[in-house]
């Protein structure tokens, strides 16, 4: 597969729900970095931390949690892609969307490390009543 390939298969296993296959495309020591503004943001190590601490934490978090691609951006070893997450804050009823960018580092033809840039601002906006 491809980068970009990789890549958009990384969104569909996520957004099946599909931990398996999300855990395949990671390497062992996958290393994932959330913005430290992101509510529950952090950095977790391995695929198991990430499917619990994000994935099920931001459906926990959200009512109908999503990350929209606009645009992605491919080197050998590095996927740059654009857009926003969106959701409603169950506590508020409030609904966010947020600009965001994720950088993966590609190694051996699976994800090593994640970075997350957001504006986080408009999600703890729906957050606070």
């Amino acid at each position: 597969m491809t980068p970009l390939e990789i890549i958009r298969e990384m969104y569909r296993a996520m957004r099946a729900g599909d931990d398996a296959a999300f855990t395949a495309l990671c390497t062992d020591d996958l290393v994932w970095q959330q913005s430290a503004g992101f509510p529950g943001g952090s950095t977790w190590h391995g695929a198991a931390a990430v499917i619990e601490n994000v994935f099920r934490a931001n459906a926990k978090r959200w009512t109908g949690f999503a990350f929209t691609e606009e645009e992605m951006f491919a080197t050998s070893d590095r996927v740059v892609v654009l857009g926003h997450y969106s959701g409603t804050a169950p506590a508020t009823g409030k609904a966010m969307s947020a600009a965001v960018a994720h950088v993966y580092d590609l190694k051996g033809g699976r994800i090593a490390r994640f970075r997350m840039f957001a504006d986080t601002q408009p999600m703890w906006e729906a957050m606070v009543n």
